[in-house]
């Protein structure tokens, strides 16, 4: 079974990679390594799904979801810079920043959806290095921001 049709099963979709908001792209592939620049919750239109702020408007439950589909957004970018995530060797670390209300502290339970949602589709290539960042602002009031990298095969 493909990576891809795993996210399927997992009730999520790649769809085309949202639009770059400035000037960068969304991935880079160089040296065997492949760089994605930040995403947030987009749905597979290339809209945000979701904004607010997390232990504010939103539940550390919404905060997980959007964790979720930050990355599955970062997968899209990934898929459509490598042709297919079977392409993906391993992924290698994910940063990840949590738009946190006042005395909220609990971002890395929000990123363990992200986590999650990666070890479920890649399985032990998917076990990957993290760090999850509070703030208290993101482009566009978005939830969740993630970039990660990923050993290309």
């Amino acid at each position: 079974m493909s990576v891809e049709d795993r996210i399927n099963e997992l009730g999520y979709h790649l769809g085309e990679p949202p639009p770059s908001l400035g000037r960068y792209v969304r991935c880079v592939v160089t040296d065997g390594f492949a760089f994605t620049a930040g995403h947030g919750p987009f749905d597979e239109f290339g809209q945000v799904s979701v904004r607010g702020q997390v232990g504010g408007e939103l539940s550390l439950e919404q905060g997980q979801e959007a964790a979720r589909l930050s990355v599955v957004s970062c997968l899209a970018s990934l898929k459509s810079a490598l042709g297919s995530l079977d392409n993906v060797d391993r992924i290698v670390k994910l940063l990840g920043f949590v738009n946190c209300a006042r005395g909220f502290t609990d971002t890395s339970a929000v990123m363990n959806g992200a986590s999650e949602l990666l070890i479920d589709a890649f399985g032990e290539s998917g076990v990957h290095a993290r760090s999850a960042i509070g703030t208290t602002v993101l482009p566009g009031g978005i939830p969740v921001e993630i970039e990660l990298i990923a050993r290309v095969a």
